[in-house]
């Protein structure tokens, strides 16, 4: 048997590695893991736009000596199969240098350690012009005090510095690069806020971690908004192959309860309903989000229901985690676990729409709209004529309440149904929705009492608006109202 060693071509397995289809958002982020793994409680990125663009990630960790800095600099530097820390994001030994040079032609890391300051850098232009694995090695402390940012590095007691330049592919079809550049940024902070939102906020067993962008504090985003949120559902503990998976439902509280920040914080520029679903964790990192993974259908009355999964990273092959790390697909053994999590959560999160439209449609209450059917089929909503604020209306018109009932047949005909569609489904606001305060129920009141009422039919009609929503949750300031009235005469 022969054995021919056949090395990969370096400029071409380069320029290949740079199409594995990395975001600017998710390079970044590729590279904090890298920090997180490094022990570092601060992660510093800095976005240069303007002549000479470059970008550079530089945290305050353990840092690395020589040796530690080539390997790292190695393609396929740690093998995948290998054990790794609990605290260790990586899988590939790829993640430093295939994030890095998919955004930009040079990669230059720095690091300290022990007061020793090392640097390597590719450049993939000197590889192509070399034709080999040259990387290379600054060890003239002029070319190291040319990097980007280093000043900062020099007056750490360690860390690591990673600087891109000659950015092609952010460049490429911009017209105005620096305006671009001010748009991936916000990209690049909402991604960091959601994916690191664990280690951000400084969940315990975690260590507090700063995130900063262009001097600027990256606050987390917490997809759960679990101060808030439904956690009715207990946690449950799955072990596979030795290892624990945690699996946690929560349920958003309903759209009316939350505020448009909160709204937008949980659905971010997708919405609620496109970011319903599991989102998987692994070693508290954020890999995969807003989705069933094919185990049950999106929709509206289920965009409310989110599971957080968490897994170890000694089941990475079982999940199939992709080298970017924003690909993973739970084994057949964990799906059959989770089913009846996903039946459970679905269910509740419809109880939270439907359960208004049952109290709207019990016929035990007496409500302002009547949802009705027709014989098509199909659903039509009217006003309840026999709503005591219609009648009492109708009563003191007299042979004028036609008049009265047309108009009500015009608000029926000309509800804007396409746009409340729209609007329930972009996750709007809707201030009908808002629930009213005492003093609003009882001048509301005050202003239906028609004036030529005597005592009794005023008495009457409150007492008679006692169980109808809204009126049924401020019983206390309808019998006040009577009181006054008794008092009065």
């Amino acid at each position: 048997m022969e054995v021919i060693d056949l090395p990969p071509i370096a400029p071409t397995l380069i320029e290949s590695t740079r199409a594995i289809g990395y975001s600017l958002e998710a390079a970044v982020a590729d590279i904090i893991d890298n920090s997180i793994a490094a022990n570092a409680s601060n992660v510093d990125i800095s976005f240069f736009p303007l002549h000479g663009a470059y970008i550079s990630i530089m945290d305050n960790g353990e840092g690395m000596d020589s040796d530690e800095l080539t390997r790292a600099m190695q393609y396929g530097s740690q093998n995948p199969l290998d054990s790794r820390g609990e605290n260790d994001l990586g899988r590939f030994g790829l993640g430093l240098k295939t994030a890095s040079l998919s955004q930009c032609r040079v990669l230059t890391v720095a690091t300290k350690k022990n007061d020793s300051i090392q640097a390597r850098r590719w450049d993939i232009d000197f590889v192509r012009e070399t034709g080999k694995w040259s990387l290379i090695n600054l060890t003239n402390e002029e070319d190291i005090s040319l990097i980007p940012d280093i000043e900062g590095l020099k007056n750490a007691n360690s860390g690591t510095l990673v600087v891109w330049q000659n950015l092609d592919r952010m460049e490429a079809g911009t017209i105005d690069f620096s305006k671009s550049m001010g748009k991936r940024i916000d990209m690049v902070r909402e991604h960091l806020a959601l994916v690191y939102h664990r280690y951000l906020s400084g969940e315990a067993g975690l260590q507090k971690l700063e995130i900063s962008i262009n001097g600027l504090k990256v606050e987390p985003a917490d997809p759960f908004l679990i101060k808030k949120s439904d956690q009715t559902m207990q946690e449950e503990v799955y072990r596979i192959q030795g290892s624990l998976i945690k699996v946690q439902p929560y349920i958003l509280p309903h759209i009316s309860k939350m505020s448009a920040t909160e709204i937008k914080a949980a659905g971010g520029k997708d919405g609620l309903r496109k970011l319903q679903g599991f989102y998987v964790y692994r070693n508290k990192r954020l890999l995969v989000w807003g989705t069933w993974f094919r185990m049950m259908r999106k929709g509206e009355l289920s965009k409310l229901a989110r599971i957080r999964v968490d897994i170890p990273n000694t089941l990475d092959s079982l999940w199939t985690l992709d080298i970017k790390k924003s690909s993973a697909i739970p084994p057949e053994e964990v799906r059959e676990n989770l089913s009846h999590v996903i039946d459970n959560i679905g269910e509740k999160s419809k109880i939270k729409f439907t359960t208004r439209g049952k109290k709207e449609t019990d016929d035990s209450q007496v409500h302002l709209w009547n949802r009705m059917r027709d014989r098509d089929g199909g659903y039509y909503y009217e006003v309840n004529r026999n709503h005591p604020f219609v009648e009492a209306i109708a009563n003191e018109l007299g042979n004028e309440k036609d008049a009265l009932y047309a108009l009500l047949t015009q608000v029926e005909r000309s509800l804007p149904l396409n746009q409340l569609y729209i609007d329930l489904n972009n996750d709007e606001h809707i201030k009908n929705d808002k629930q009213q305060v005492d003093k609003e129920i009882e001048k509301a009141l005050k202003d239906m009492i028609p004036a030529s009422f005597s005592r009794e039919e005023k008495i009457s009609f409150l007492e008679s608006v006692k169980g109808i929503p809204p009126y049924l949750e401020h019983g206390e300031m309808i019998a006040a109202m009577i009181k006054e009235i008794t008092s009065n005469d």
